[in-house]
């Protein structure tokens, strides 16, 4: 169906981009993650969730 809609030369390229978007987003999230306070974002995690609890 999405070859009748782009064309197939086009769905060859999008996947050949598949692992290069795929890795470029890992990298961005990472960064976000970094540049930002991480310990609002990595609280959503469950497993590094309780190694970082405050004692209030």
């Amino acid at each position: 169906m999405i070859n009748k809609l782009i064309g197939q030369k086009y769905v060859a390229i999008a996947k050949s981009w598949i692992p290069t978007m795929t890795v470029w987003g890992a990298v961005g999230g990472v960064a976000l993650v970094h540049f930002t306070d991480w310990r609002v974002i990595l609280d959503y995690v469950p497993y590094i969730n309780g190694k970082f609890k405050k004692a209030d």
